[in-house]
């Protein structure tokens, strides 16, 4: 850890009493702000007559979104990294309450209303710009929440709403439970290939369970290490099986199946769409997002595929001469990590544990913060504040000297924590009575824990990681509009809120960089040039094959969303296997349930959505490109990305937004170039 000596100052933001917080305190207010919005709505019979009154009433509702969202949202935030059985309890018993307010919000007629006079009225062109996007987006967003509906179908809309809250909740809980139940205690031999801070993290995983021997388990450093590691070829055979079937009907675990909330999501969400009028839910889902229609993004996807496929076969070809010659007949999908890790060594001389040492999780933290200084002149401060576990950090975003946000990092693996990495904001920048709101958000990985005495190591993927949920994170915390509803990551189209995100990790490749994030464990060196070429000479490896993978994930998400009837397991399985048959070049296991543990998209926002990964990275790669031709820490241009991306939220449209940084609209030859598919262009 970092800074265990230091005494630190105060948190100056008002941050919440995570030491004092009582889950009764946290259901009280959840009550009450439900409670709040309930009576606003319903003495809201007509819409008031002066414009002045109606301004004043959105006002009132901001006031209500801004309470509510923090008093859910710590609880929404525990539920996911600190999960026990009360804290499960209490979120799912108040999620049918919270979702029939929020279906009421969408539906009520007379503030529709109020809105759509507003928008009318001779007065709106002289609003300030980011309250007239919030009143476009809140039109839009009532049409999309069914506002339009009446009788029978407004109360089907509200069901079905209610329902895939509890639904999505069910299936994170199948996965984190599916996942957290598998636990194998490994022999010495079954560790051999493995690195000593890996045997290390297993043999804590061990003690951590009351055994006096290493455990495998489905977190991800665990997994990760021993796909990668192992020479054992049937124990990760066993651990793929594992993972590759968590939650299905393929598990050992049946009680803990996705089959059947897959299906109901997909035949509700088919239902939802219906209902207003749209031929199916991919077409309900692209209606609020940045791409036109889903032929666009399904010819994007395919005209991707077409560019990835033959770099695909050659990597898949170079995997295969591998495996041969290290006496396998056939590649197996349990191979394929580890026979990279050893393609990788044997093309760049160059392993994730060899560069491991250099990333002490301290080290990259603080030249992280270095480089977001460098690039838009912040600095970053860890203060003192209230944490819901040890390993936590809270820090303060200062520009100037002015403190103007706040964020907490919780960055390790752990029992109970959710799976994956993530922003989310707790509270948002707003105007308020008692004067600004200053943004606060939590960003949350699950990297490789300190084993021992030693702190923690990050891989160069978590570190890229790390960058990427930062760059979500300064989103949030660099806006600097006050209107709530289009402040830092509201209002932004869904396919372009990953820019900022995909864009901070270049950073992580470049050698100006990975000098000020690199030091090693011991000897206090930065990364040596010899380990510094081998990391940038392989960031183009398997990258046909990756992006071949985030094309299969984001065809089969948007495939099973236009479907009508919605798809049985049967039918979804059989989609996945065409859209494999057709763009796959790595092996995949006939028993492999993915979908059952595809959370983006059946327990977060990603639904036919998916593709904004990819769709993101044209955006990020072309907004680097800038930075290639005008200076990697160009301060200039790193102020014009502040000014033009992370400060406008949705104030402006995805594309507008790009289009005042870039001059121009979006081109994906910058994304073929990173991809290592296309020559590199001249620096200036």
């Amino acid at each position: 850890m970092w800074h265990q000596h230091m005494t630190l100052d105060k948190a100056t933001l008002p941050v919440p009493r995570f030491d004092q917080l009582r889950l009764e305190t946290l259901k009280q207010q959840i009550e009450q702000n439900i409670q709040q919005g309930q009576t606003f709505l319903s003495e809201l019979t007509q819409v008031p007559e002066s414009i002045q009154q109606q301004l004043k009433l959105l006002e009132q509702l901001d006031t209500l979104e801004n309470s509510m969202n923090e008093s859910w949202g710590i609880l929404s935030h525990l539920n996911a990294v600190m999960n026990n059985a009360e804290t499960r309890e209490l979120y799912q018993s108040l999620l049918p309450a919270l979702s029939e307010y929020y279906t009421q919000l969408g539906q009520h007629t007379v503030l529709y209303q109020t809105y759509q006079h507003i928008h009318d009225a001779a007065l709106f062109s002289s609003l300030p710009p980011a309250q007239q996007s919030a009143i476009k987006l809140a039109l839009r967003d009532f049409r999309l929440s069914g506002v339009a509906l009446q009788g029978a179908a407004r109360k089907r809309f509200a069901e079905i709403s209610a329902r895939l809250s509890q639904l999505s909740s069910d299936f994170s809980n199948h996965v984190l439970d599916a996942t957290q139940a598998y636990a194998r205690p490994l022999t010495e031999q079954q560790l051999q290939g493995l690195s000593q801070n890996s045997v290390e993290l297993l043999k804590q995983y061990g003690r951590q369970r009351d055994l006096d021997q290493a455990v495998a388990t489905l977190d991800m450093p665990s997994y990760l290490a021993i796909m990668t590691y192992a020479d054992d070829r049937a124990l990760r055979e066993e651990l793929y099986k594992a993972y590759t079937t968590r939650a299905s009907d393929q598990s050992t675990q049946t009680e803990f199946d996705n089959t059947p909330v897959m299906e109901e999501i997909l035949s509700l969400r088919q239902e939802i769409a219906a209902l207003l009028g749209f031929d199916h839910y991919a077409a309900y889902s692209l209606a609020s997002k940045m791409a036109p229609d889903v032929k666009t993004v399904d010819q994007f996807l395919v005209d991707l595929a077409e560019h990835a496929h033959k770099p695909a076969l050659r990597e898949i070809e170079e995997l295969n001469a591998i495996a041969t010659a290290d006496g396998i007949d056939q590649l197996q999908p349990w191979d394929t990590a580890y026979y990279s890790e050893k393609l990788k060594q044997q093309q760049f001389n160059l392993s994730q544990e060899s560069l491991k040492p250099y990333f002490p999780a301290a080290r990259v933290i603080q030249g992280l913060f270095s480089i977001v200084n460098r690039l838009y002149g912040i600095s970053i401060v860890e203060r003192e504040a209230p944490l819901w576990h040890p390993d936590v950090h809270y820090f303060e975003v200062e520009d100037h000297g002015t403190v103007t946000g706040g964020f907490y990092f919780d960055l390790y693996a752990r029992n109970g924590k959710r799976g994956g990495a993530w922003m989310s904001g707790f509270r948002s920048r707003m105007q308020t009575r008692d004067g600004l709101q200053k943004p606060i958000c939590y960003m949350v990985g699950n990297f490789t824990p300190p084993v021992g005495d030693q702190p923690a190591l990050l891989t160069h993927d978590e570190v890229v990681t790390l960058f990427h949920e930062f760059g979500h994170g300064l989103h949030h915390l660099l806006t600097e509009v006050d209107n709530i509803s289009v402040a830092g990551t509201h209002g932004v189209a869904w396919d372009a809120v990953e820019l900022p995100s995909q864009f901070m990790e270049f950073w992580a490749w470049d050698a100006e960089s990975l000098a000020l994030i690199s030091q090693h464990i011991q000897t206090g060196e930065s990364l040596p040039q010899h380990l510094l070429t081998a990391l940038l000479d392989a960031s183009f490896f398997q990258s046909g094959m990756q992006t071949l993978r985030q094309v299969e994930f984001a065809l089969f998400d948007l495939t099973i969303h236009r479907q009508t009837p919605a798809l049985k397991a049967r039918q979804i399985q059989h989609s996945l296997n065409r859209i494999r048959e057709q763009f796959a070049v790595a092996p995949t296991a006939s028993y492999n349930r993915f979908q059952h543990s595809f959370s983006h998209i059946f327990a977060g926002g990603y639904a036919a959505g998916y593709y904004a990964y990819k769709w993101a990275e044209v955006l990020a790669s072309d907004a680097f490109d800038r930075f290639e031709h005008e200076g990697i820490f160009n301060t200039a241009t790193g102020a014009e990305f502040r000014k033009a991306i992370l400060a406008v939220g949705g104030k402006d449209t995805a594309l507008d937004a790009f289009v005042h940084f870039r001059g121009r609209e979006p081109e994906i030859d910058a994304l073929l170039r990173h991809q290592g598919w296309t020559n590199t262009p001249e620096s200036t």
